[in-house]
């Protein structure tokens, strides 16, 4: 039994079962894999039934105002997901008559599907020879050819994508593609793979070498930044001062309350000082500290403190803001960060860091 054959005979005995394995609609397969993308299965998967339920077609996502797909999406970060999902369902229909491509050279000049998505897409659905390359596959291929060239380096991204390309099932691809990604996922995992029981061991020459471990090879180091928040939420009368984020940043077009930022940690009263600087505050006024928060995202870290202030008149904030109580807030979209704020703005003063 060759390398190929042994994925596959593995992955039909243990493979798990998700809905999106068990059709071949562009649609669902496409909707899976944006959202499974920077996000792991079993937080995707709550996310995917809801938005296969409120959006059974194509054409009803394209119809949805973006509020709404924003505030489904709420909880899985990287939004930009969100926004792109939503064009290219509009695109697919107004432009497509609501077909998608069935091919990857079609597939990938669509918006926010590069070049994995448009393998998975064109592999699952339509059964394309084409590999997919994500980081379970780049994982599994680095090891199983003890390569050391970088993945994230121009010349290691062509030689893996050759590499996946000969190591692919050509007569069953969809299939191949499915395998050799669950095996990256439940078996050869980042840290600690389960050599003992893993099908291809005989041959993978880490495992023969005894170094998994070292595998795969990354050139690049994520810089991380760290940005220090105050959040104010001014209450005036049971209303809520928000805005909605401008073009650009992580959370373009969600719902954000008014922010003061700094590069270096900061007091109250330091806080207090600029937001009066600014006519936000009256001298007298008193900032309530609610909620402390560290948010860690991929390339930024934030530590984020959230203020209540009670007012007796409105302010000018400067951030085209509107008032809402908290019943219309809660129907839009806002980052994660904000969200848990909301669940605990009730709650007595409380430190979190």
């Amino acid at each position: 039994m060759n390398n190929q054959q042994s994925l596959l005979q593995w992955y039909l005995l243990n493979k798990r079962d998700l809905p999106w394995r068990n059709t071949q609609n562009p649609y669902l397969i496409w909707l899976s894999e944006i959202i499974l993308q920077q996000t792991r299965v079993a937080q995707g998967l709550p996310y995917f039934l809801k938005f296969a339920q409120k959006y059974p077609q194509i054409e009803s996502l394209a119809r949805a105002p973006e509020d709404e797909v924003l505030k489904l999406w709420q909880g899985l970060g990287y939004y930009s997901r969100g926004r792109n999902m939503l064009k290219t369902a509009q695109f697919i229909v107004e432009h497509l008559q609501g077909q998608f491509p069935n091919s990857y050279a079609e597939l990938i000049k669509l918006k926010g599907i590069g070049p994995y998505t448009a393998a998975a897409i064109a592999s699952f659905a339509f059964n394309e020879a084409v590999a997919v390359l994500d980081g379970n596959v780049f994982r599994v291929l680095s090891r199983f050819f003890a390569i050391s060239d970088s993945i994230d380096s121009v010349s290691g991204k062509k030689l893996f994508s050759a590499l996946a390309n000969d190591f692919l099932n050509k007569s069953n691809p969809a299939l191949h593609n499915q395998a050799i990604m669950e095996l990256g996922a439940l078996i050869c995992t980042p840290q600690n793979p389960s050599c003992a029981i893993c099908p291809l061991q005989t041959n993978c020459l880490a495992f023969v070498q005894g170094n998994p471990n070292q595998f795969p090879v990354k050139s690049k180091k994520v810089q991380t930044k760290k940005r220090y928040i105050a959040y104010f939420h001014f209450n005036y009368n049971g209303k809520i001062a928000v805005f909605k984020r401008p073009p650009g940043g992580i959370w373009h077009a969600l719902y954000d309350l008014p922010y003061l930022e700094s590069d270096e940690p900061l007091q109250k009263k330091d806080w207090f000082s600029q937001a009066l600087n600014k006519n936000w505050l009256e001298p007298k006024q008193t900032l309530d500290l609610i909620f402390e928060k560290k948010h860690i995202l991929t390339h930024q870290h934030i530590y984020a403190q959230f203020y209540r202030v009670n007012l007796t008149q409105i302010p000018h904030l400067q951030f085209n803001e509107t008032w809402l109580n908290p019943s219309e807030l809660s129907k839009l979209g806002v980052s994660r960060l904000l969200d848990l704020y909301l669940q605990k703005n009730q709650a007595e003063p409380i430190h979190l860091l």
